[in-house]
Parts: C-alpha cells; sequence; structure tokens
C-alpha cells in the first residue's frame, strides 16, 4: 500500500502525550537557550527516566547514551581530530594555497571549498572550519579580498563534506546508532560515500558559480580592525593634567568613584608602558592614558576630572599597537557551546587587569562598545583584544577561542604527520573492511595517537568538546521513549494520512525538507533522534524501504544551511565574516532546495524507496 487513511490513525494514549510534552519543552529551551543545551539535554533525560511510567523508559534506557557506542565514538573523534591539529597539516595546506592558485578570488573559493568539504569527510567539520578561520582571514588580506566570501562557504562545504563518510560528523554516528537499533542495520565507513560525493559537487558547484554571488563582502578587504569594530568614537589617548582630581589616586578607586562606562586600558609615564594589572597604580600628572569609552562621557571627565587628549584624530591599529612592544590588535571568535558562552568578559581573565583586555564585541554585523565588562559573551562573538604574545599564545591553545591571525606555533608536531594520518587511517580502514567495530578501532587510534607523542596526555580531555557528548548521551533517551510510547508510529500515520496519493519519493523529500527545517531551529543531533523513528514508521506504513528514510533524515540533519543557529559551523563563521542573520538564508537556501532534491534523487537511485 502507498498510505494509510485518515482513520488509521491511532488514539493517543497518555505515555504519547507525555513524551510529546518532554519534547516539546525540549525544543523551547534549545531554541531559546535559557539553559546550555547540553544541560537541557541531560533534564530531559532526567524527565523520561523519572516518569517510566508513561515514557516506558527506566533508569538502565535512560542512561543508555553515556554507553551507546555513537557517544564514545564522537568522543574519540574528537581526540583523534585534535591530533591531526598538533601536527600543523592544515596550516602547512594553507601555506601552500596561495601559491597554487596564485591569490585568485575564484581559484581560491575552489581551493578552500574542496579542503573544507575533502576534510570534513575523515576529521570531525567542526575542528576543520576552527583550524580553517584564521587560515582564510589571513590568506584573504594577503590577497586583498574581503574574508566574507569565502566563510559562509567553507562552513557549507563542510557540512556537505562530513556526509562522505561515517565518522564525518557526530549525526551520522548517532544516526548509525538510532538504525542499528530500529532496523538491526547500523551505517557502515562508506555506506553513502558516493551520494556524499554528488552532494559534494553539487554543493562545490553551485557555491563557485551562484554562492560566490550571493556572498556578501561585508567586511573589507584589509580594512584595519578598528574601522572595522568602528573603534574611532571609542578609544582615545589622554593625559592627566596639573590640578586634576584624579591624581594620587589608585586607578582602581577611580574607576569606581566614577562609575561611568568607562576602561582604563593601558598607561604610560615617562614614555615607559606600565605593566598589568593597572588596578594598583596610582595616577600622577603627566600620566598618558588609552581609555575605552564614548565621546559623551569622555567630555564630561575632560570637564570635571583635569584630563586633556593628547590627538585630535581617530586611532588606527598601529596607534595602539605601539603603545607597548608585545601587545598587538587581535580578533578572537567565541566557540559555541563551551564553557566561556554566558560568562562576562572579566568572567574568562578577559579585561584592563589582565594582559588582555577586550574593546570591542562584534556580534554578526552588530558592533557592542558600551557595558564591555558586564556583556554576556554568546556563541560566534568576535572580540577585539589588546593581548600581549603570551596572552595570544594562551588564548590561541584555549579551545573555547579562535584567535584570527597567524599564531607562531613552535608546537606543531610536523615530524608527526606521517603518524597521525596513518593512525586515522588505520582506524578508517579497520572498520570499513568489518575487521573491528568503528567505536573500537577509535579507541585504539586515540591509545595510538598518545603513544606515539602525536598528542601529549594532557591535551586528551581538553579535546573533546563535552557539550556534544553530553547532548548526545541526553537526547538518546528521548528518542527511545518515542519509539516505545507508539508516539513516533502516531506522527507517522498522521503525515501519511495527508501524503496518501503521492509518490514515495516525495514522501521522502517530505521527511527531508522538514528534518532540514527543524534543523535549522534546534540541534542537528537533537533533530536526527527525534525524526529517524518516526521517518522509520512512515516507510512501513507505505511499505517503503525504511532503510531510505534512515538516510534522507541523516542527509538532512547535516545541512543547516538556512540560519547561523542551526550548526556549529555556521556559528563559527558569524562574527568573522561580519555576516547579517539573513545572510545565511539568502546564499543558504536555494542550496538547501538542490540538496533536498538531489538527496531525494540519489537515494531513490542507490537504495531504492
Amino acid at each position: 500500500m502507498l498510505a494509510g487513511t485518515a482513520a488509521e490513525v491511532p488514539e493517543v494514549t497518555m505515555g504519547m502525550l507525555v513524551v510529546f510534552a518532554i519534547i516539546v519543552a525540549g525544543l523551547i529551551l534549545f531554541v531559546t537557550e535559557v539553559i546550555p543545551i547540553d544541560l537541557t539535554a541531560i533534564g530531559l533525560m532526567v524527565a523520561v527516566i523519572l516518569l517510566e511510567p508513561w515514557t516506558e523508559v527506566g533508569a538502565e534506557a535512560g542512561l543508555s547514551g553515556f554507553a551507546s557506542s555513537a557517544t564514545i565514538t564522537v568522543l574519540a573523534m574528537f581526540i583523534l581530530s585534535e591530533g591531526i591539529r598538533r601536527t600543523g597539516l592544515l596550516q602547512i595546506i594553507g601555506d601552500r594555497i596561495i601559491q597554487l592558485t596564485q591569490g585568485r578570488p575564484k581559484r581560491l573559493l575552489a581551493a578552500f571549498v574542496g579542503l573544507s568539504g575533502g576534510t570534513a569527510g575523515f576529521i570531525n567539520n567542526t575542528p576543520v572550519v576552527a583550524m580553517m578561520i584564521p587560515m582564510v582571514v589571513n590568506i584573504a588580506n594577503k590577497t586583498k579580498t574581503s574574508p566574507s566570501k569565502y566563510l559562509i562557504p567553507i562552513s557549507f562545504a563542510s557540512m556537505i563534506g562530513g556526509m562522505l563518510t561515517l565518522i564525518g560528523t557526530s549525526t551520522n554516528l548517532l544516526a548509525s546508532d538510532v538504525s542499528a537499533r530500529l532496523l538491526d542495520r547500523p551505517l557502515t565507513m562508506f555506506e553513502f560515500t558516493h551520494l556524499g560525493a554528488v552532494l559534494l559537487l553539487v554543493g562545490a558547484a553551485y557555491l563557485l558559480l551562484i554562492g560566490w554571488r550571493l556572498t556578501p563582502e561585508r567586511i573589507k578587504p584589509e580594512e584595519d580592525p578598528m574601522e572595522t569594530f568602528e573603534m574611532g568614537p571609542y578609544l582615545t589617548e589622554v593625559i592627566v593634567l596639573e590640578g586634576s582630581p584624579l591624581a594620587g589616586k589608585l586607578i582602581s578607586q577611580a574607576h569606581e568613584e566614577l562609575d561611568l562606562d568607562l576602561e582604563f586600558v593601558r598607561m604610560r609615564r615617562d614614555g615607559q608602558a606600565m605593566s598589568t594589572p593597572l588596578g594598583t597604580k596610582e595616577l600622577r600628572p603627566a600620566d598618558v592614558l588609552l581609555v575605552r569609552t564614548d565621546r559623551e562621557t569622555l567630555i564630561e571627565l575632560m570637564g570635571l576630572q583635569g584630563l586633556g587628549v593628547t590627538t585630535q584624530r581617530d586611532m588606527q591599529k598601529k596607534d595602539v599597537e605601539a603603545w607597548e612592544e608585545g601587545r598587538e590588535l587581535v580578533e578572537v571568535v567565541i566557540l559555541s557551546e563551551t564553557e566561556v558562552v554566558g560568562k562576562t568578559p572579566q568572567d574568562v581573565g578577559l579585561g584592563s587587569q589582565s594582559d588582555a583586555t577586550v574593546l570591542a564585541i562584534r556580534r554578526g554585523s552588530g558592533v557592542i562598545h558600551r557595558s564591555l565588562e558586564d556583556a554576556v559573551l554568546e556563541g560566534g562573538d568576535t572580540l577585539l583584544v589588546q593581548a600581549s604574545e603570551e596572552a595570544i599564545q594562551r588564548l590561541s591553545n584555549d579551545r573555547n577561542f579562535i584567535v584570527i591571525q597567524e599564531i607562531d606555533t613552535p608546537d606543531f608536531r610536523s615530524n608527526k604527520i606521517p603518524v597521525a594520518l596513518g593512525i586515522v587511517a588505520g582506524v578508517v580502514v579497520a572498520a570499513a573492511t568489518g575487521l573491528m567495530p568503528i567505536v573500537v578501532s577509535s579507541l585504539i587510534g586515540v591509545v595510538l595517537m598518545v603513544a606515539t607523542g602525536c598528542l601529549h596526555p594532557n591535551e586528551v580531555y581538553p579535546s573533546v568538546d563535552w557539550n556534544v557528548i553530553f547532548l548526545l548521551a541526553g537526547v538518546i533517551p528521548l528518542g527511545i521513549a518515542l519509539e516505545r510510547t507508539g508516539g513516533a508510529e502516531y506522527l507517522a500515520q498522521l503525515t501519511v494520512a495527508y501524503a496518501m496519493h503521492w509518490h514515495p519519493v516525495l514522501i521522502l523529500l517530505v521527511f527531508y525538507l522538514f528534518t532540514a527545517l527543524i534543523t535549522n531551529i534546534i540541534s542537528n543531533n537533537a533533530s536526527v533522534v527525534l525524526m529517524i523513528p518516526v521517518a522509520v514508521s512512515a516507510a512501513g506504513l507505505i511499505d517503503a524501504n525504511p532503510f531510505a528514510f534512515v538516510l534522507a533524515v541523516t542527509f538532512a540533519s547535516s545541512t543547516a544551511m538556512l540560519t547561523p543557529v542551526g550548526y556549529q559551523t555556521n556559528l563559527m563563521v558569524y562574527g568573522p565574516g561580519g555576516y547579517r542573520f539573513s545572510d545565511f538564508f539568502r546564499v543558504g537556501v536555494l542550496l538547501q532546495l538542490l540538496l533536498a532534491v538531489a538527496t531525494a534523487l540519489g537515494i531513490w537511485l542507490f537504495w531504492g524507496v
């Protein structure tokens, strides 16, 4: 049969209502991010267990997400990706790109798309984009092109490239786990590589021919960051005049008494910069201060506190960096779903009392200049930071941040490149040939990364994105509850009832589009867990190939191209590109539709529906 009828839709049970209520509450929390999404996932897991009489999921099944092969494999892949990153392989490739492309924009775009898409199949796409952002920005500056023209394309390419192999994204591994539970058919290493390659070619062609024209040039080539962050009216050099009420006071005391949106960034006495922290320094006449404040507050200070402006022109990057040798202006991106999100710059050690001071925050195309000490950091924020060489190095090694600058990183282990690549290749081959499950081969790979010195023991735990691990473990029980209570079958019956005369390929396309839509709003891992049981039930109702529907949902969950919040790599490029929220829809909507059609037809051709 092609479909059921409206009359065949089963009655809603109390168990279904309870699970639906938990899902709705979860969706609201995922979208609003009132609390971090990993904590939301754990809360959902607890709710499912506590409501066992209705959800039919007890403690053992509720905690199964932590023992899931998908969760363990994702954890291992984060560590393997870090082992590759520590070799500096992508940086070496980046150096070669300019030579091979001769700095021509279209050739650069092709190289970036090929590198991002090609490597994302074997290294988790999130660290791929994290490594590529500073490389792309620096190459764009050297070739006098806008980095905005390249950053959305590399994010999109990394998403599509993640569908080349089972280990390309955490979503694939999670889908494999769910498919094994429902159909007793896990995904193999190269199960869908041929379709992924087709989609990568389609995506690359679109990005080169159409996406290039639609991607806006938000940041001008080689633009001074002082101009990019509109710092002209907010950063000024002043001098303490004779008779100033501030003379004789500690900077911390003056800051507290003034109670203004003002920050003393640096201080110079007798031509020499004073060391940090500045709070304990006493102000004296003729001291020169670099202050961050607006013009109105500055005029008030000059009139009441005896300060004079040393220059009338807007400061540039070279002026700020000339203040103290060894301190530079750098842009720092906040990664989403990390421990610094939700904190203030001061909470994470970025302030005038440290060796790294935040001067402004770019959030998409907008810039925040006021009340920076109390500004709550969000994923995708780009900070303009004045920092010492040591602080820049520290930030570049911190997985919460991406420093958009060429960093001299002496700890790159380039001599380990063959070893690290060999280990990853071994993991892939062992799993692909059926020699051992992917969870086993990946864990062996982790041990070998440390044993061979590609990774140091103290680098293992920080390399894991624990938010993703807890998210996976938390949402898996929700999918089990949806299946056991009959909620998945109910939703499938409801869907099929309104598409009873449609061809199965069209129903497959509907599932793809709906999954892609909700993935643009919530987590890709949450959408794949919720949608696969529904899709499999729908396939059974129309006597279609359930594995085809698993693949459609899996591919759709990894192509969230309509919003910057739909996928972590989109949020990572949001700030550095200076994009507007609508830019992702503008570039991605046609690509999303092209991929939907190509995926549905490809599944029909390769696996049948």
